[in-house]
Order: structure tokens, then sequence, then C-alpha cells
């Protein structure tokens, strides 16, 4: 089959139907018009065939005639899924129906697979996501969910940029896995003959660039974490990391919540949030609520990071949870909030006031040490985003370091390593500062109404078929 270089497009579904919406019923409109598209419909009435075509703006109607369509004939037996390339006057139907008049046409790609039925879309999940090209076109809910997931990034871009906020890049491949506790992937490198490891997040780097002088920074990229898969998770992940000198946590979380209900305005229209039958709304301010005290009234009774490890283990134990040997209160404490809070958190809150153990690179609280001041925020009971002070003392952040690396040789396969320019980098002096990542994968499941992460993704990880 031999199709076109080339078309000579110059009009989308969208935009006819917006412009030539004054046409009445039987009226040609006198313009002539190029489009393209597939076909996603198609029926014949003697001499008239009816063609239903979609761009990514839309769907319009195509109106050919025996008498006026070039190879009419051949138009008719097009196959649903084909690209064809349109040329003719834009004209309303007797019936009402915006239309093309075809003229003339190209068959621009022949589609050798079908796209489902056509009302049903595919519905086969494992097809859907190894072959997402045809599951957008068979399905309006894929597409609208990934539209929504583009003007958010849009709109998370536009409102950093409005705070001062400068982009920037950094390094995915890393000399030792840091920035965050997860598993990490591994990999190497032929010409330097060394190991590397996917970055599990950037923070490290973009704080050595507050360091540097740029007070406030962020980055949108992908991030890796050698974890499991299912619908709130996938091994590779969007996520927003931004740095603020001269901040601390409660200015991240005051900067966190308009950022987010912000993106809900500008791709919503409204910070009214309806998810899964349920409504919230994620209007600013948010509650914030520590740590302990949702614990505490989870399991009712005090709790806190001072509580006897025996009796935190024992809690958790109640509760179908095996304390590993390396956990002290700390790491208890935020395991029986996990099991006993996580998911009845639905209207949007900020988590705050964090365990030491389970936070290396955040600052001590300046009220209680053994606490930083860290904040995580939760909607439809699910983590949204992590921030925190930020740890700018090298010797404490050597001293949290050392500690992780017992925990890695404890066991603990999520612990972060020692990372010796980080420290030196420190040591040429951070200014206080704030930091703040964002799920930008759960955020657009929230946006879109998607229950599954795989929704949001343009390709998820999947397992890879045998032979």
């Amino acid at each position: 089959m031999t199709t076109p270089y080339t078309f000579a497009h110059n009009a989308f579904a969208g935009a006819l139907r917006s412009t030539y919406a004054h046409l009445s019923d039987g009226e040609e409109s006198g313009v002539a018009v190029n489009v393209a598209g597939r076909l996603m419909l198609m029926r014949t009435q003697g001499k008239l065939a009816f063609a239903t075509m979609r761009d990514s703006s839309g769907e319009i109607q195509l109106f050919a005639l025996a008498a006026t369509t070039q190879r009419f004939e051949e138009f008719a037996k097009l196959h649903l899924g084909d690209w064809v390339g349109v040329s003719g006057e834009v004209v309303r139907t007797k019936r009402g129906e915006l239309s093309v008049k075809v003229a003339s046409w190209q068959l621009l790609a022949e589609a050798l697979h079908n796209f489902g039925d056509k009302w049903a879309g595919i519905s086969d999940f494992d097809l859907r996501y190894r072959h997402r090209e045809a599951d957008l076109w068979a399905n309006a809910s894929t597409r609208t969910s990934l539209t929504r997931r583009s003007e958010m990034l849009r709109s998370v871009r536009e409102r950093c940029w409005a705070a001062n906020f400068m982009e920037v890049e950094t390094p995915m491949l890393n000399a030792i896995p840091t920035g965050a506790a997860a598993r990490p992937f591994r990999t190497f490198h032929n010409a330097l003959n060394s190991e590397f490891f996917l970055r599990i997040a950037p923070e490290l780097w973009l704080k050595r660039l507050v360091v540097g002088g740029y007070e406030r920074v962020f980055e949108l990229g992908r991030v890796f974490r050698n974890e499991g898969v299912d619908t709130r998770h996938n091994p590779e992940f969007t996520i927003l990391e931004l740095y603020a000198a001269y901040w601390n946590y409660e200015d991240m979380m005051a900067f966190t919540e308009e950022l987010v209900a912000g993106v809900a305005l500008d791709v919503l229209g409204t910070t009214e949030i309806s998810y899964l039958d349920r409504d919230f709304s994620f209007a600013a301010p948010w509650p914030r609520r520590t740590m302990a005290e949702l614990a505490s009234q989870a399991v009712d009774e005090d709790v806190s990071v001072h509580t006897p490890l025996a009796h935190l283990a024992q809690l958790l134990g109640e509760r179908g949870v095996e304390v590993h040997v390396s956990w002290g209160a700390g790491r208890c404490l935020a395991e029986l909030f996990e099991v006993t809070c996580e998911e009845t958190l639905w209207n949007p809150i900020f988590v705050t006031d964090f365990p030491v153990e389970i936070s290396p690179l955040a600052r001590r609280h300046q009220k209680d040490p053994e606490l930083t001041e860290r904040f995580e925020s939760y909607a439809a009971g699910r983590e949204l985003s992590n921030g925190f002070s930020e740890l700018n003392d090298p010797v404490d952040q050597r001293n949290r370091f050392e500690e992780q690396a017992r925990l890695a040789a404890a066991g603990d396969d999520e612990a972060m390593l020692i990372d010796e320019d980080y420290i030196k980098a420190l040591e040429w002096g951070l200014p206080p500062t704030a930091g703040l990542g964002v799920g930008i994968d759960r955020l657009a499941m929230l946006i879109a109404g998607e229950a599954n992460i795989r929704e949001v993704i343009a390709f998820p990880t999947l397992k890879p078929l045998r032979d």
C-alpha cells in the first residue's frame, strides 16, 4: 500500500464545530477545508455515505455523495480505524449535523487491527495498557484523563514560575542511591566501569543548587523505585520537587495547599472534587494534625515517639504488623499511624511532626529533638506530598546517614547510604530551606477521577510478554 508522504491539513474538528455553530439546517458555508483523522463509524445509504472522523480535538461527520465525491465506492468501503485526509466544504446537513462534504480524499494509513466496539471501546485491560495507542482512540475516558494530566503539568509549571521558582534538571544516573528511602534500580556504565543507580529522588542535587545560590528551584521529572506494582504505585513515576531558601515547613505547607488548589481550579474550574462517589474540597487552608495526635486518636490512648518501644510493638502486633529488630520507637509510631490512619484521611490534611528515625534529611523540631519539622499531605486516603524544613547541619547529617547505613546493614533494603559529596556541599553552607515533593501521578488520579494509577500514565510499566 502506497500512502502520501504529507497532507495539507488546515482544520480541526473542534474548531470547525465552534466556528460554524451558526449554520442552520441544510445551510452551506461556502468554505472548503482540509481535515484529517481516523474513521470511527461508517454507514452507507445507496449513493450516500456518512462517516464519523475523529482527530485530537473531537469528531466531525464526513458527508459523501456518489455524484460529487471522487472514488465514492472506495470511500464507502474504508475500514473503521483508517486514517483519511478529506477536502471539502463545511456544511450542515438537513438533519442538523455539521459536516465536511467530501470532494476528494486520501487514505493516509490503513488500520490492520480492530479498534473494538464503537460504543464500548476496548475492554481488555492488558491490551489497553500494552497498546495505549489503540486505547486512546477506542476509549474517550483515556484521552480525557491523559489530557487532564497534561493540563495539570502545565498549571504546575506556570504556578511555580509565577512564584519565582527556576526549573532545572538534575542527573538520573547516580553513583549511590540517595534522596529518599526506597529500593533502587541498578545499572552499569561500561565506559566508566562502574555501577550506577536510577535516581529515586532529585532531592540532594536540588539542595546543592540552593547551596550554589539559586534560592528557589524546582524539577518535574521521572524517578525510579524498585517496588511493587498496584493501583497506586508504578516503579517509574513523575515527581515535582522544589526548594525555597529562607522558608520553613509552615511556609511550604501554605505553598502546597495553594498550589494544589490552584491546579484544580486551572484544570477543572473548581476546587470541589468528586472522587469515587465521594466529595472533598482542595480549597485552602487544610487542617494540620501531628502524627502522634492522629495515631493516639486511632488507638484510643496517648502514643508518641516517647512511648516505650515494647508497648508500641504490642499495639502493632495486635494489628498484624511484625516489628523488625532494627525499628525504634519512631519507626513503630509511623507504622502505627500508617496501619490505623492513612486510609481514613479523606479530606485534604497535613500530617506533621514526623520522628527523626524515619526522616534522615529533615531538620529537628524546635520543640522536641526526637521529632522533625516534616509534613505529609493526604487526600482521598492516600499520600499526596511530602515536605520539611531541610537539615542543613553537616555534622547532624553525617550522623543521620551513618544511622541509615546501620539500618541497611541490619537488613533494611530501603535505607540510604552516606553521600559524601552532599555532606561536603552542606559544609559550604545551606541557608534555612524548605523542600517539597508532590506525586504528580497521584494528583493526576484525583484531578482525573481515576482509581488506578495506570489510567493517568500513558505507558505504565508491565511485565514483559514471554514467548
